[in-house]
């Protein structure tokens, strides 16, 4: 029986992984800590450690797990860029992931961000449980008939266009790889440059590598259209997010909404309401009314996690039946890919 462990456990992953196991009956074992080079030993005698998107699965993790007698990587999550892998090739570990668990989960997530954004939601909701009805502060536009610059067509990519034309809106899209159903569906493929400066908003759908690492800088910033939304429920490292603060401070940005942030591994997925926030680029986003933050939930719906779960575990299935995963991560190479948020 294969014997797996589970790192950086919350309640609903044990919830949604002990379901999608009853179809294989294999032996889970359920940790809270994220794993590291320090915690690898606590898979001792497991096949298969499972990992999240925080999780540090550098060269010094991966060799302590060889040591440990892992075998197998299987990500519950489609990002990959945590993962030394060519580490994890010279070790002889198998890396499996969930290539795609519901693309709708992150785009719906990012046109809420804008939604919220725009209409000033966040903002509106706080006043009317203090008593305060009225609406100076909070005039927005008309999505129809804006432009969107969606950065990034693959699966949550293409499901963010489908969206945008459903609201009238006029599209343009960047991508290397071009979308035929984004074209069908009224999309303009254009360069970087000219999305950044025709878009009154920009959303970001692409994966991070050394390509898309800070892609929005403080160059791409000054593109843009003084009075720009940023939306990015990607990676947050494909934001230089000091860049966007002096766009803030400047009053370039109009708007920005998060769902990642570059140094999130220490914030997010944790109850830190009883503590004070050493990271003072983070503490300083919060200072400002027009900067919306969700704590990287653009995947978390029911449909998203029963497929994670399941994907997880048939990655397992096909690696003890034939050594392999199913959905094996990509070579150890530089590649622009389409593949969306590339995260989970």
């Amino acid at each position: 029986m294969m014997r797996i462990i589970v790192f950086s456990t919350k309640p609903y992953d044990r919830r949604f992984l002990d379901a999608a196991n009853e179809r294989h009956g294999f032996r889970i074992d359920y940790l809270d800590a994220r794993l590291s080079a320090v915690t690898a030993r606590l898979a001792a005698g497991a096949d298969v450690v499972c990992a999240f998107v925080n999780d540090a699965i550098d060269a010094s993790a991966i060799n302590a797990l060889a040591a440990a007698g892992v075998r197998m990587i299987a990500l519950r999550c489609a990002g990959f860029n945590n993962v030394d892998r060519k580490a994890a090739a010279q070790a002889g570990i198998v890396v499996g992931r969930v290539p795609a668990y519901s693309p709708h989960a992150v785009a719906e997530h990012a046109i809420a961000l804008m939604l919220a954004l725009n209409r000033r939601i966040h903002r509106a909701y706080n006043r009317v449980r203090e008593g305060n009805f009225a609406l100076d502060g909070l005039l927005g536009f008309d999505l129809h008939g804006k432009t969107v610059g969606v950065v990034g067509t693959g699966n949550i990519g293409q499901v963010v266009v489908r969206i945008l034309r459903g609201f009238g809106c006029t599209v343009l899209a960047s991508d290397p790889h071009r979308s035929e159903e984004c074209i069908a569906l009224g999309a303009r493929y254009v360069t970087n440059d000219a999305l950044f400066s025709q878009s009154d908003i920009v959303t970001i759908h692409c994966p991070l590598t050394p390509d898309t690492y800070h892609l929005i800088d403080a160059k791409a910033l000054s593109l843009m259209k003084p009075g720009v939304m940023l939306i990015n429920t990607s990676r947050g490292a494909i934001v230089d997010t000091r860049a966007v603060i002096a766009a803030l401070k400047a009053e370039r940005l109009a708007s920005l909404g998060l769902d990642v942030y570059e140094e999130e591994a220490d914030l997010f997925f944790e109850d830190l309401s009883d503590r004070v926030i050493q990271d003072e680029v983070f503490a300083r986003l919060l200072t400002f009314p027009n900067v919306l933050i969700t704590g990287h939930q653009g995947f978390f719906t029911g449909e998203a996690m029963r497929n994670i779960a399941d994907t997880t575990l048939d990655n397992v299935a096909a690696f003890a039946r034939t050594g392999r995963a199913l959905h094996p991560v990509p070579e150890d190479k530089p590649v622009l890919s389409s593949g969306g948020r590339e995260s989970g």
